[in-house]
């Protein structure tokens, strides 16, 4: 079975107030981590967290970006995934930075972080400086902290399902909605239900990982079978890290030529890294006269 193209899908039960998401990230996902070289472990973490931030920054009311970055002292020292909407599409990408010696089998992220915070931070179009909040590492898996995370955030509960590998990175998010009305006339006849969240989770819960290559209607159909679903267009995800040596040209010039003197007389040339979208500038010593060009002549 090909794999589903990278999108998030949401829905809301109609007969409910609970709404959910459906995030599979296919080639999106392999365009991130490809070339890398991940530890098994460090890739089924970033590839969760990658879902979560895509359901998340998929929901979001003003165009923005979403981070959520993940630092410690332990084996996996940063783990950062970038979440951008543009247009009627969310671009993405990401990145983990580990030991080389990662090797534990079964470690979480706690473990595998060791004295570390995860930090979100949000920055609105129309907003000065970003919004930024540490989520608390409660939990032994990404989505147990996530679930916490949300559940707080919007003080409803909420659950996720995650899997990853090498090939795809997907989840299944479901929360509960503030009750509509409680009153009977409002209500039109319809009964409330007590045993919804209960019901609807444990349906939740049978999804196994193969199926996150089915078509998001026929998944959603066949898992919540019996419960009246209104699904929406979904979301297409792209990973976006494309090179940009002008930002690079930028930062070198805010430098100074002294500085980038310097670092051409010891090293020969100077060599930036971009670890976020794995790119690397290299400049000879041609970049001086480029960079700070004799009076009368023009930076181009």
């Amino acid at each position: 079975m090909n794999p589903p193209p990278s999108e998030v899908t949401r829905f809301i039960f109609e007969d409910l107030d609970i709404c959910g998401a459906l995030v599979r990230l296919s080639d999106a996902w392999r365009q991130m981590h490809e070339a890398r070289d991940y530890p098994p472990q460090v890739l089924h973490l970033l590839g969760e967290m990658t879902a979560v931030a895509a359901m998340i920054g998929s929901n979001f009311k003003t165009p923005g970006r979403l981070t959520f970055q993940a630092q410690g002292e332990g084996a996996l020292n940063l783990m950062v995934v970038d979440c951008e909407e543009s247009g009627e599409q969310l671009l993405m990408r990401g990145m983990a930075r580990c030991a080389e010696d990662t090797t534990a089998p079964a470690a979480t992220l706690r473990e595998l972080l060791g004295n570390g915070h995860l930090l979100f931070s949000l920055l609105g179009n129309d907003m000065d400086k970003p919004y930024q909040s540490f989520v608390s590492l409660e939990g032994n898996s990404i989505s147990e902290i996530f679930e916490g995370f949300m559940s707080q955030s919007a003080q409803q509960p909420a659950r996720l399902w995650l899997f990853s590998d090498e090939n795809m990175a997907s989840g299944l998010f479901l929360q509960t909605l503030p009750p509509r009305t409680s009153s009977p006339e409002e209500l039109g006849g319809r009964q409330s239900d007590p045993d919804a969240w209960n019901r609807v989770q444990q349906l939740a819960a049978t999804v196994q990982a193969a199926e996150m290559r089915l078509p998001a209607h026929t998944l959603l159909t066949r898992l919540f079978g019996e419960e009246t679903l209104r699904i929406f267009d979904p979301c297409p995800v792209t990973y976006f890290c494309p090179r940009n040596e002008g930002k690079v040209r930028s930062m070198l010039v805010s430098l100074g030529r002294e500085e980038i003197t310097a670092i051409l007389a010891e090293q020969g040339e100077v060599i930036i890294r971009d670890d976020i979208c794995n790119h690397e500038y290299r400049f000879g010593k041609n970049i001086l006269e480029e960079l700070f060009p004799p009076e009368g002549q023009t930076l181009h």
